[in-house]
């Protein structure tokens, strides 16, 4: 999605607004979040952000107790970036997983449930086991937002099997200062099961955070595996 802008505000900046105020939520702090108050149905950029942010503008609702009351609003806040932006035939995998990831959400973490919102895409896991570990470390990155509990199980299982891959893309992407790939690998690390000890998971990411934390999106990623996995203190 190319940038746009409404007025002087860029989309960039609305979307690290968002990233911020999720953040906040997932660290106990600020006020209740609730999606419609910080992302604006009439704001024409808001589709587009909430679809950057895919799941992760649903998290604090996976938190509870740091969320407002889901409403008519907020509902119809991601029906109208899911709308607006589904992925095309020729859409990548990242699109099309961070798309079927904002509807998985939305069946996990709203009312209604399976019967009240769209069906998940179909989506490939090929590329799980024939990436190399530079490629994989750099599409799982993208995908950060999946590892949110109760989503993209399947993309879990399959993410298991290759922990000493992306514990090398980790270790190389805080060795290049690339905090956002190195936050988003993390995060996913911090799911998965028998992460190797010798990675340091928990150093790494609370170092992650002291050195990229200016940029909300790795904020938020960080913030993300410590409420939901406990990892990154």
């Amino acid at each position: 999605m190319a940038e746009q802008t409404q007025g002087a505000v860029p989309l960039s900046a609305v979307i690290a607004d968002a990233a911020t105020e999720v953040a906040l939520a997932l660290r106990g702090e600020g006020d209740p979040y609730a999606l419609s108050g910080i992302l604006q149905q009439e704001n024409a950029l808001t589709p587009a952000a909430v679809r950057v942010l895919g799941a992760d503008a649903l998290a604090p609702y996976a938190a509870e107790h740091r969320a407002a009351p889901f409403g008519a609003d907020d509902e119809a806040v991601v029906r109208q970036a899911l709308a607006a932006y589904p992925p095309g035939a020729d859409a990548s995998q990242v699109s099309v997983w961070t798309y079927r990831g904002l509807v998985e959400a939305s069946h996990a973490f709203l009312p209604g449930g399976a019967q009240h919102w769209p069906p998940a895409p179909d989506a490939d896991t090929e590329w799980v086991e024939l990436d190399p570990w530079p490629k994989l470390s750099h599409r799982v990155s993208q995908l950060a937002s999946l590892a949110l509990p109760k989503l993209a199980s399947g993309l879990a299982e399959q993410l298991a099997t290759r922990t000493d891959d992306l514990s090398r893309g980790f270790v190389r992407a805080v060795r290049r200062r690339d905090w956002p790939q190195a936050a988003g690998l993390g995060r996913w690390l911090a799911r998965l099961p028998e992460v190797p000890q010798t990675l340091g998971l928990d150093s790494g990411l609370a170092f992650v955070r002291q050195m990229g934390g200016a940029d909300p999106r790795v904020a938020l990623h960080v913030a993300a595996a410590q409420r939901f996995h406990g990892r990154g203190w």
